[in-house]
């Protein structure tokens, strides 16, 4: 035995221990994988020794070779044995390893609970400490069951080290087995009252977890955190406590009245930021839910904005972002507070970093108002020339549209401006992803106001010109789509229709659905030219503009997309029809000779073309609202998953495989037969000829230009000057034409002060609603649904079904049910009966029902008296059947303990007559043989 131990010892002193193996993984990085391998190895002949140290040495390098990423699973059974060593160093590296290679799933841990329940019972604080924490990190809900009476009593330990990790335990426990929170509770509950810190602090970490999901469970302890957060002074727990309280006060307003105080002297005196930042969370969360039962509290909410302030101001980047956050959140309920300090907010949009920048345009969105508006758009689309990043830029250009369009234009006096500042935009920001955001405002705009609709059709006709007459892209692409649209649609409101058509059959190369939109809108104006000329008999007008149209629709149907062909084509048969109707008319005339039957001839005047061509586009287009597809109803006898046609069979979908895979590929004959043999000298020279012409005519191909000699002097004075034939004039602007409206604007508000200051002011004056700067515009809000639906769509609020707090929705105000009496334990041993009664009892109400139909309501009505005899209510919503048990089980436990009881009764009654018979005799009284005294009933 000596010498096993000495060859042992040896045999250590030549094994790798950790740090050898650390220090080899760092000199081996380039075959790292290889030396790894090699290590497992070793690794796997340390654990098949008998010596405990040397396996623990070796699960110690497993541990750290699991934290490089690899699978240690199948050393579960060591880890084990190491975890049952006797001695604490062996243990605690077997403990370690478990609680990072083990989960809630794993098989083996049903081998551990009785280990794990031994050193939960051990008179060695730290090797129950030890446990608790492994245990924590893959308890099941098998080991929760079967632990959870002990881990319960160690929160009655004179330890609080023990006391501590038990309490944080038991929050794992009610995840994984919630029925252990009723009986836990009541122990959990003195723990907020302990003498020691620790356990104090652990205990309100489990209730503020577990109120987190299911607050109105814990209402009845707000007196016992009320108390602890006016005594204690540890700024984590009071986080912890006040936090709770913020999920109190919504569901009992009476709350936040005795709150308001002590988090206001507590925003006074903290210095802890973390600290300040959750009181006025909490403030904001009382003051809401108070609001309506209380006066106004002007003064805690203009405290916490000055505090909010000095967080902002504040050079950390993390007190920044909370102090906008915890703004945002005031914003909702007391906005003119926070618009005090717009000036504040604006200057974070220089901040450098985004998620601040982000943060405070969130802000911008709730702050706007009529009067300010204007000057918050501004601000924004200077900052916007400067904001560098396309995610940045692409974010403040949405949101300065959502700043504008919000509850349908509410805060927009004079449309005109956001009409110029959505063409400012599309001209700053092209190459931007927002092209179709700010295509859709100009539709929805022009669309609903119909006021607008003359400037803003101006204004597209402008876009387009501008995009004809110059070889640059200056403008987005998308925003074209809209203009394009709103200049055929509304083509009554063009100043110069002929020239605007003029300059949309010059569009150059456009994506698919923007090419077909010019083309049906081309047809649209096509259309109303024509009615003007058909009218006033301008025949050759027509006909000249039909071969202006005419000639561009002729490339199109060239196009390789369909889309555009088919319109195309489609618009150059209508167009030739008009034509040859119009030639005609030009030949005869505008009226034709018809003979009435009567020998009389009469002149009929034809109908207007123009009219006819008019009606594929006469209809009062509204807007849609965004959920109408979905509430669209399926026709009756449509049934979605059923096949329009047959189901293809297995050999088509195996000869179509065939096809696809040859599709593409060519066989060896094919190839073969196909040979081409290599160029001549000539055909090289033709084809280099024809390279060279095509490059020299292609626009797009940057040619070699002979530039003269660069060391040589260059007489600039003789390069002639040519003169520039612009379509558009060239105009040097010194500030944006949205800057006008600003400042006439600001002229009415300035005038508006003047006259004011001589009247007495009413406190109504200073309203935004009170601030006319133009006409009252009227604004369509009603948008198209199918019949019968309405446009409110609430989504379903589906809980997580994974969600372990779900389970632990305990009202714990109601009495738990007794399951130790008794009348359980005799229930298990009656079951089976009562199953034999209740089927016997069911095959006779079948064999009633047969016969009478009422016989099953008699049934059911002799089943409710007898329960209303015997006192039970049974309760329809389940919530006197709280640990899930059989409502027949409840009732059938109920008749025995009742039984119980009235037998225990019995017996007392009969003892106390013995006891009285026996003092009766004890006086001298004797009964003669054979007589008995009359009983009470008899009397």
């Amino acid at each position: 035995m000596a010498l096993k131990k000495v060859k042992g010892n040896i045999e250590r002193m030549f094994d790798k221990n950790l740090t050898d193996l650390v220090r080899g993984i760092r000199n081996n990085k380039e075959n790292e994988a290889k030396y790894i391998s090699e290590c497992m190895e070793d690794i796997k002949q340390e654990l098949r020794q008998d010596n405990l140290s040397v396996k623990s040495n070796a699960i110690a390098k497993l541990t750290y070779l699991q934290m490089l990423g690899y699978d240690i699973s199948w050393a579960g059974f060591n880890i084990i044995e190491v975890m049952s060593s006797s001695k604490f160093t062996l243990k605690r590296i077997g403990y370690l390893a478990a609680s990072q290679s083990f989960h809630c799933d794993s098989e083996l841990l049903m081998l551990t609970t009785n280990m794990i329940r031994k050193e939960l019972n051990s008179q060695n604080q730290y090797e129950a400490g030890l446990a608790l924490t492994s245990l924590s990190c893959y308890i099941s809900t098998d080991l929760a069951r079967d632990l959870s009476n002990d881990i319960l009593t160690l929160l009655s330990s004179t330890k609080p080290y023990i006391r501590k990790k038990a309490v944080l335990m038991m929050y794992k426990v009610f995840l994984k087995y919630p029925d252990a929170l009723r009986p836990a509770f009541p122990r959990l509950k003195e723990k907020l009252e302990d003498p020691d810190p620790g356990v104090q602090s652990a205990a309100v970490n489990v209730v503020c977890e577990l109120a987190r999901k299911n607050p109105k469970n814990y209402l009845s302890l707000a007196p016992v955190f009320f108390k602890l957060m006016t005594t204690s002074s540890n700024n984590w727990m009071l986080i912890k406590i006040i936090k709770l309280f913020g999920a109190l006060t919504p569901l009992e307003p009476r709350l936040g009245k005795k709150l308001i105080e002590p988090l206001t002297n507590l925003i006074h005196s903290t210095s802890a930021m973390s600290l300040l930042y959750e009181c006025i969370n909490t403030v904001i969360a009382v003051l809401i839910s108070i609001s309506s039962g209380m006066p106004n509290h002007a003064a805690s909410i203009q405290l916490c904005v000055q505090k909010l302030r000095i967080l902002i101001e504040d050079s950390d980047q993390n007190l920044k972002y909370l102090g906008l956050l915890a703004m945002s959140k005031i914003l909702k309920t007391h906005p003119k507070s926070v618009q005090a300090h717009k000036d504040l907010i604006l200057q974070c949009l220089e901040d450098k970093d985004e998620s601040i920048r982000l943060r405070a345009l969130d802000l911008l969105y709730g702050m706007v108002s009529k009067k300010n508006l204007m000057e918050i758009v501004k601000k924004l689309m200077v900052h916007m020339d400067k904001a560098e990043g396309t995610v940045y830029r692409d974010e403040l250009l949405s949101k300065i549209i959502l700043i504008c369009s919000q509850n349908n234009y509410q805060f927009i006096t004079n449309f005109e401006w956001y009409v110029t500042v959505l063409v400012e935009l599309a001209q700053m920001e092209f190459g931007s992803k927002q092209g179709h955001v700010i295509g859709a405002q100009l539709m929805d705009v022009c669309i609903r106001v119909q006021a607008i609709r003359t400037f803003t059709v101006t204004e597209m006709a402008q876009i387009i010109d501008v995009y004809a007459s110059t070889s640059q892209f200056t403008i987005m692409q998308e925003v074209l789509y809209a203009a394009a649209w709103l200049c055929g649609e509304f083509a009554g409101e063009l100043k110069d229709p002929e020239e605007t058509l003029r300059s949309m059959v010059k569009y150059k190369m456009l994506p698919q659905h923007i090419e077909s939109v010019f083309l049906q809108n081309i047809l649209k104006i096509f259309t109303f030219i024509v009615k003007k000329y058909e009218i006033n008999e301008q025949y050759d007008d027509v006909l000249r503009i039909c071969d202006l149209v005419m000639e561009k629709l002729s490339e199109s149907i060239k196009s390789g997309e369909l889309e555009v062909q088919e319109r195309a084509s489609t618009s150059i048969m209508i167009i030739k029809i008009v034509q040859e109707e119009f030639l005609a008319r030009k030949s005869n005339g505008n009226s034709k000779l018809m003979d009435n039957g009567d020998g009389e001839v009469e002149n009929i005047s034809y109908p207007l073309i123009a009219d006819e061509l008019g009606s594929f586009f006469d209809s009062e287009l509204n807007p849609v609202a965004p959920k109408a597809q979905k509430k669209v109803p399926i026709p009756e006898g449509l049934n979605l998953d059923e096949w329009i046609n047959e189901p293809p069979t297995e050999s088509d979908s195996d000869s179509e495989n065939e096809l696809e895979e040859n599709l593409f590929v060519k066989t060896d004959k094919e190839n073969i037969s196909k040979y081409q043999p290599e160029p001549t000298k000539e055909e090289i020279r033709k084809s280099r000829e024809a390279r060279k012409y095509e490059q020299q005519n292609n626009p797009h191909y940057l040619k070699s230009i002979d530039t003269p000699d660069r060391n040589g002097d260059e007489n600039f004075e003789n390069v002639p000057v040519a003169e520039l034939n612009l379509n558009v004039p060239l105009k040097v602007i010194g500030q944006k034409r949205s800057d006008k409206y600003l400042k006439a604007s600001n002229d009415k508000l300035t005038n508006k002060k003047k006259k004011n200051r001589k009247k007495k002011r009413k406190s109504a004056s200073s309203s935004d609603d009170d601030l006319n700067q133009g006409p009252v515009i009227e604004i369509k809000r009603d948008m198209e649904l199918p019949e019968g639906a309405t446009l409110s769509d609430a989504g379903s609020d589906r809980s997580e079904k994974d969600d372990p707090h779900r389970a632990l929705n305990i009202d714990l105000n109601l009495p738990e049910y007794d399951y130790t009496s008794k009348a359980v334990v005799i229930k298990e041993k009656k079951i089976k009966k009562e199953k034999k009664r209740s089927k016997k009892k069911s095959d006779k109400n079948e064999t009633i029902s047969k016969d009478d139909g009422n016989g099953g309501d008699r049934e059911k009505n002799r089943k409710k008296k007898s329960d209303r005899r015997k006192g039970i209510k049974v309760d329809k919503s389940g919530e006197a059947n709280l640990l899930g048990l059989d409502q027949d089980v409840v009732v059938r436990d109920y008749e025995e303990v009742k039984h119980i009881k009235k037998e225990k009764k019995k017996s007392k009654d009969v003892k106390e007559k013995g006891r009285e018979k026996k003092k009766k005799s004890s006086s001298g009284y004797e009964e003669a043989l054979g007589i008995s005294t009359p009983s009470k009933e008899f009397q």
